[in-house]
């Protein structure tokens, strides 16, 4: 496995003080380990995002600070909720004679045939497993061939999954990773019916609400039962046929 570079410095910027560190370009991190104090420090952010990109969680980065260099995995990475930035880290310093747990995430190969004849959707209903091994062996990834999926139910659980040598697999192997779904659900499918159904009805009381508006205002036209129709409008009136008499001068 490739291991990783990266040089800190100690850290005395602590608490909510750290946003100034951000807007300059600095990471804030903590160094920590079984009996071991923990020590805040600090690194250039670009430097920490390559080597956080290339190395992940699992794989071996060697911190250089004052002089020695401290193996750790990168771990408890906070973001930023909007922007997905990492804002945080822990640095676990490792003994590479002792096992560790850790959580790998879990890779699909291939396209399952089911998918490309159309019988179904592939689910994916874990990203990552937890795995223990010495931290030399700890992989990077877990590979999973989906291809010969070709049937709706068909899955592929923690039991059938293939990892190195000296690591061991801690998640339940009862646990799906992924399973061929049906195109559509019947649980969509009566989402569905229940939608259309709602959009029918409100399309329904809209058509009466607008057709009652105009009938309303025809009934008020109306005469009421034993009344005289309204006179007609002045401009259309006929004329009386009687002179107007002048105003006296």
């Amino acid at each position: 496995m490739k291991r990783h570079e990266l040089k800190v410095t100690k850290r005395t910027v602590l608490g909510k003080k750290v946003k100034k560190l951000r807007k300059e370009g600095v990471f804030p991190a903590n160094i920590y380990g079984k009996d071991q104090k923990s020590l805040a420090v600090q690194v250039l952010f670009k430097e920490f995002e390559k080597v956080f990109k290339e190395a992940g969680e699992t794989g071996i980065v060697d911190v250089s600070i004052d002089g020695q260099v401290r193996p750790i995995l990168i771990h408890n990475v906070q973001y930023d909720p909007l922007t997905r930035t990492p804002l945080h880290a822990d640095f676990y310093q490792v003994n590479l004679k002792e096992k560790v747990k850790t959580m790998v995430p879990v890779i699909t190969l291939g396209e399952p045939k089911a998918v490309s004849e159309k019988v179904g959707l592939l689910l994916q209903q874990l990203s990552e497993v937890e795995v223990e091994a010495l931290p030399t062996d700890l992989p990077e990834k877990i590979e999973v061939n989906v291809a010969p999926l070709s049937a709706v139910d068909e899955q592929i659980t923690i039991a059938d999954l293939k990892v190195p040598a000296g690591v061991t697999l801690l998640t339940d192997p009862s646990q799906v990773v992924v399973k061929i779904g049906e195109l559509i659900t019947k649980k969509a499918q009566e989402e569905a019916a229940a939608q259309a159904a709602a959009a029918q009805a409100a399309k329904a009381e809209k058509a009466v609400q607008e057709g009652a508006a105009p009938a309303s205002e025809g009934a008020a036209q109306q005469p009421a039962e034993g009344e005289k129709p309204q006179k007609i409008a002045r401009d259309e009136a006929k004329p009386t046929g009687k002179p107007q008499e002048k105003p006296q001068q």
